[in-house]
């Protein structure tokens, strides 16, 4: 039961919350992950490579603050709880210790690849039901591929 009326039906409420709530996850658990990376990236391209993880750290938190708000917004309840992103992540765990620069990069195209396809699969499952939600995934998901590419490019 919700306190928030939602301007949703409570058939259309359904995949939208399941949208959201998955990128909630994807985007807290894409924030831990490039966090970890920062804090244990080594190598020649050092400081490079530790200070676009950040850029990525803060847009990732940014972004599961808007999916969030969004989710109350429509009377859904957004649920980052740390036990909750460990059960239902996409994202690979990330391996201990030192990581060598360029192995930093290949983890980070990895896993805003997976992110960004999960994204991709939600702005097709919002679109006829909710287009505000659509709208904030579109603009996410536009923000993640920007990141892929740099990081792309620092692979090649």
């Amino acid at each position: 039961m919700s306190v928030v009326k939602s301007s949703l039906s409570e058939d259309g409420l359904k995949p939208i919350a399941e949208a959201l709530q998955g990128a909630l996850v994807d985007l807290v658990d894409l924030s831990l992950l490039a966090k970890q990376v920062h804090w244990n990236v080594i190598g020649p391209r050092f400081r490079s490579v530790h200070l676009q993880l950040d850029e990525v750290v803060d847009a990732a938190r940014l972004h599961s603050d808007t999916v969030a708000e969004r989710a109350a917004a429509v009377g859904a309840n957004p649920d980052g709880r740390a036990t909750t992103i460990a059960k239902t992540t996409a994202l690979d765990t990330v391996v201990s210790g030192w990581i060598k620069d360029a192995d930093a990069v290949r983890v980070l195209v990895a896993a805003l690849g997976v992110v960004i396809g999960r994204m991709r699969e939600r702005i097709n499952a919002t679109g006829d039901v909710d287009p505000v939600s659509q709208d904030i995934l579109i603009g996410i998901t536009g923000d993640l591929e920007k990141h892929a590419w740099m990081f792309q490019a620092e692979s090649s």
